[in-house]
C-alpha cells in the first residue's frame, strides 16, 4: 500500500460524500489516509430532515454529529471542521483562505487534492472555496504542487468543458457511498429518493467524475 495522503476541502457537510465518497473509501483502502477540511457546518441548509426531526437553532449541532458519523464510514482518519459561517465564505478574505489552504498543503504533502471547479460549482460557497483552492495551489511550485481533482456540476459544464478527464469507477463502493449519504440524514433523504428514480443520479453512484484544472 502507498503512503499518500488525499486532501479533500468543500465548503459544506455532505459535499464530500455526494461528489467523492467512493474516491475517498478507495483511497484509504489503497494509497493511504485522507484529511477532509469541512469549512462550515451547514447550518443554514433548507432541510430539516424529511420527515423535519430538528430545527434552525439544532441544526448545526445536527449536521456536525452527522459529519462525523459519515467521516467514520468513508474511512476519513483527519476531519477538520473550521467553523467558517454558511452562506459567508464568499465574504471570507480570499487570500487568507487561500494561505490557510497552502500551509495545510505544505504540512500534508497530499499527492491529491480534491475540490470545485471554479465556475461550475453553482453556489457561492462552493465557488469561493474553488476560487481559494485554486488561488493555494497556483502559489505552491509545480514540481511539489499535489494533482488537482475538481468537482464540476453546474449544467452547462459538459458543453464547456467536455467530457471529464477523470472517471472513477466506484461501483465497489456503491453501498458505503450510499451508507455515507444516509449519514447526512437531515439533508439527503430528499436526494436519495431521486437517486432511485432517476437513472442519471444513480450514474453518480457507480462513477465519480473530475476535471484536471489549469494551473
Amino acid at each position: 500500500m502507498e503512503n499518500e495522503r488525499l486532501l479533500v476541502i468543500f465548503p459544506h457537510p455532505d459535499d464530500e460524500a455526494f461528489s467523492s465518497a467512493g474516491t475517498i473509501m478507495q483511497h484509504a483502502e489503497t494509497k493511504g489516509p485522507v484529511t477532509y477540511v469541512c469549512l462550515t457546518l451547514g447550518e443554514m441548509g433548507r432541510n430539516m430532515g424529511r420527515p423535519i426531526f430538528t430545527n434552525r437553532e439544532e441544526l448545526p449541532h445536527i449536521r456536525k454529529q452527522e459529519m462525523i458519523e459519515a467521516a467514520k464510514r468513508m474511512m476519513i482518519e483527519d476531519l477538520q471542521l473550521w467553523g467558517l459561517r454558511d452562506k459567508t465564505v464568499e465574504f471570507e478574505d480570499e487570500a487568507l483562505l487561500a494561505g490557510r489552504f497552502r500551509d495545510l498543503i505544505r504540512e500534508l504533502r497530499p499527492s491529491r487534492v480534491i475540490s470545485f471547479y471554479p465556475g461550475y460549482a453553482v453556489h457561492p460557497d462552493h465557488e469561493a472555496t474553488a476560487r481559494a483552492v485554486v488561488r493555494s495551489l497556483r502559489s505552491i511550485d509545480a514540481e511539489e504542487r499535489p494533482e488537482f481533482l475538481a468537482v464540476a456540476f453546474a449544467n452547462n459544464t459538459r458543453d464547456d468543458l467536455g467530457p471529464a478527464h477523470v472517471v472513477n469507477d466506484v461501483s465497489a463502493y456503491t453501498d458505503r457511498k450510499i451508507a455515507a449519504l444516509e449519514a447526512h440524514a437531515s439533508q439527503t433523504g430528499g436526494l436519495l429518493k431521486a437517486i432511485e428514480e432517476d437513472p442519471h443520479l444513480r450514474d453518480l453512484l457507480v462513477n465519480e467524475r473530475y476535471y484536471h484544472y489549469p494551473l
